[in-house]
């Protein structure tokens, strides 16, 4: 097994994979490692962790996920979602006084979700596995939260699929540490400093993107000469459709019960 050093200077974003199934065991080891070697707040753990391996349920988070076709190669997904649920049950059980049904509560267990999902995917990278994070999960927070039938207060933060690798990337590049270490306080980077951090990114992202011809010709087709521009382009991280899923996610948090304005799903109303 490789060593917490090892498997983060390793580490690749994996998105082809051999048909191979991950042993039931591996699955529940990489996962105890997670839960007792993860912090939290106040030892609540505010997560749940959804591991699919149906097919057919594999199938539909595919859809969810903007079809995207490693979910439906790797034989594993694993959701983690913001969980208080399962404590203001817990609470109301013993008397207590409800909590976290609130934005606070929802900033705590997304962070904690994500936490989790840091540490159970250096386990399985450790044992020589592949992952790959997915973005999609915000973008269709409310249809994946409403297909793993998740409660009130309980909201799908991210996920990962996970394989045997069928393929080695190269590691993508990082900016120079100094981009992102700041000491005592925040030091605003002026034009020139932008200038020579981000000068071998913007040659070597936008050559990988010249390299993949139908990324190539909707740059052309767009008028995109730059990395920069790419990257809020419609092809990537659209303004407009962040502004959308921006407000899609606000509504999925109202219907779960972390913001004032209803809730759509809960142990009461069901």
């Amino acid at each position: 097994m490789k060593t917490v050093a090892q498997t983060l200077t390793a580490h690749r974003s994996i998105r082809q994979f051999k048909p191979d199934e991950i042993p039931q065991n591996v699955i529940d080891e990489v996962l105890q490692e997670a839960i007792m070697g993860t912090s939290s707040s106040g030892n609540l753990n505010s997560y749940s962790i959804i591991v699919t391996r149906d097919p057919a349920r594999k199938r539909r988070l595919y859809e969810l996920h903007s079809e995207q076709e490693f979910v439906l190669q790797a034989p594993l997904v694993i959701t983690f979602c913001a969980d208080w649920h399962r404590t203001r049950q817990w609470l109301k059980l013993r008397g207590a006084r409800d909590n976290f049904n609130n934005f606070l509560g929802y900033q705590v267990a997304a962070n904690e979700a994500m936490l989790i999902s840091q540490s159970v995917t250096l386990g399985f990278e450790a044992r020589g596995y592949g992952i790959c994070y997915m973005g999609t999960t915000l973008q269709a927070m409310q249809d994946i939260a409403d297909y793993l039938n998740l409660p009130e207060t309980c909201l799908p933060i991210t996920t990962i699929v996970v394989g045997v690798p069928d393929e080695q990337p190269e590691r993508r590049e990082r900016l120079p540490m100094r981009a992102y270490i700041h000491d005592e306080t925040y030091q605003e980077l002026g034009p020139s400093d932008l200038e020579e951090l981000y000068a071998a990114r913007e040659e070597s992202g936008w050559q990988r993107y010249m390299s993949m011809p139908h990324l190539k010709a909707m740059c052309e087709e767009g008028g995109i000469t730059s990395l920069a521009q790419m990257y809020t382009s419609p092809y990537k991280y659209d303004p407009d459709a962040y502004a959308a899923t921006s407000q899609k996610v606000l509504e999925a948090l109202r219907g779960r019960g972390f913001l004032p304005g209803g809730v759509e799903v809960g142990q009461d109303e069901q």
